[in-house]
């Protein structure tokens, strides 16, 4: 065994550090860019129309949440296979309607995360290595889909997305050759955001950055400036392209012999699961936890919220989010103690992961890079687990968005994945 031969542990630690280094360098590489708009079952890989992909890893309908119900049923409304709520819940039960993670085909979705065959979707594309991934776009707040509620005005802000919209932004990003994503990300987080549930400066950049494409395209000038307003009026609408980057970033990480980077985590109001890069696909699960620090809105609180969920923490996983929440000062007040709370978490980050990015400076921390490459050696010898920003939706679908906190990657997951990992190891050597 490895415990009683120093040299083969010594050989093995070595394995580890160049698996690591290759990780952490594959990372690096990615440069994403938005490069167009397509309708899901035309680009998303294994998409079916009878197939419904939600956020976190794999679920059956019969143990999902209230939100994650209420948002697959509403999709299958959108999608004109069930005329009521009722229909489409009979629909799912019977087993008709199959149901996947959106990691399990090259997309991300944030919250409740459920992408339907007719949905249009953002397509980001490395630059270096063409390789693709995928997100919807993000609906805004109020009755929206990804916030667990479908009702008339949901059904109408989809429509108008999938028919207005959608288009609009398709002959944008074709005229504008593609919208660069760490650009606009690091300029964001120099102007406060943390890149997760504060994307107010990158949304502006990015509508800046398009502003000209989009009213000089062929396109009738209210429908630009329906588009624009849209944008303008929605400070999470670049929250979605920011996830389809970072999955691009980290999908580039996986299958790396002996790395015990994590490569993805992600929630879907029942469990959470994390991969590893040396683990393959495999997701190491544990109970989705409840936000422990968060900031409801009048009349709600702890005992109203669902478990955590989106696959948004894909942003944390590439670490920013509630890695980087020092350089997020508006942000600081979900900490639990303001300003100096935040920056501890930040530097807390900085223990489990295996570089900074420098791509990713934090001003509050004299710029010093992001920490990137979660360890699931470092969270078990620390006791510390990864920070997740994010936002709580009502345990009952159809109520949507009640605060937004803090919540804590479960321990038991990372026990597992380098359990795992040693078993895994231990038959190579």
């Amino acid at each position: 065994m490895l415990a009683e031969a120093p040299s083969a542990s010594k050989f093995l630690s070595e394995q580890v550090v160049r698996g690591n280094l290759v990780a952490i360098d594959r990372v690096c590489s990615v440069e994403p860019i938005v490069v167009d708009v397509a309708k899901a079952l035309d680009v998303v890989p294994g998409m079916r129309r009878d197939l419904l992909l939600h956020a976190g890893p794999p679920i059956s309908y019969e143990r999902a949440c209230g939100p994650l119900r209420r948002a697959l049923g509403g999709a299958l409304v959108f999608e004109g296979l069930a005329a009521t709520l009722d229909e489409a819940e009979q629909l799912l039960a019977s087993g008709r309607v199959k149901l996947s993670p959106c990691h399990h085909h090259d997309a991300v979705g944030p919250m409740t995360g459920v992408i339907s065959p007719s949905m249009p979707v953002l397509v980001t594309e490395d630059r270096n290595s063409g390789k693709r991934a995928y997100s919807t776009f993000n609906e805004g707040g109020g009755n929206a889909l990804w916030l667990g509620v479908f009702e008339r005005d949901t059904l109408e802000r989809l429509c108008w997305i999938r028919d207005i919209l959608a288009p609009v932004l398709k002959a944008v990003f074709k005229a504008a050759g593609g919208v660069p994503v760490w650009t606009i990300l690091a300029q964001g987080l120099q102007m406060g955001d943390e890149c997760h549930n504060r994307h107010a400066a990158s949304t502006n950049i990015f509508l800046k950055s398009i502003t000209e494409h989009l009213f000089l395209a062929s396109l009738p000038r209210d429908t630009a400036l329906a588009a624009y307003r849209y944008i303008s009026g929605n400070s999470h609408f670049f929250l979605n392209m920011t996830m389809s980057a970072c999955k691009l970033a980290m999908d580039a990480a996986n299958d790396v012999p002996y790395s015990t980077m994590v490569t993805a985590m992600a929630r879907n109001g029942t469990d959470f699961g994390i991969r590893v890069s040396a683990l393959g696909g495999k997701w190491f699960i544990a109970p989705a936890p409840h936000l422990k620090d968060a900031l409801y809105n009048p009349g709600y609180g702890p005992d109203d919220g669902a478990p955590d969920i989106g696959d948004s923490a894909i942003i944390e996983t590439m670490g920013l989010g509630g890695f980087v929440i020092a350089a997020a000062p508006a942000m600081a007040a979900i900490a639990g103690g303001g300003l100096e709370q935040a920056l501890s978490i930040s530097r807390r980050m900085g223990l489990i992961t295996l570089a900074k990015n420098v791509r990713f400076p934090i001003p509050t921390l004299d710029f010093e890079g992001s920490p990137m490459g979660i360890d699931v050696r470092r969270v078990i010898d620390s006791g510390i687990v990864p920070s997740i920003d994010s936002a709580v939706v009502h345990k009952q679908g159809g109520i949507g968005q009640i605060g937004v906190g803090i919540a804590r990657a479960p321990y038991e997951c990372f026990g597992a994945a380098l359990e795992a990992f040693v078993s895994k190891v231990d038959r190579r050597s």
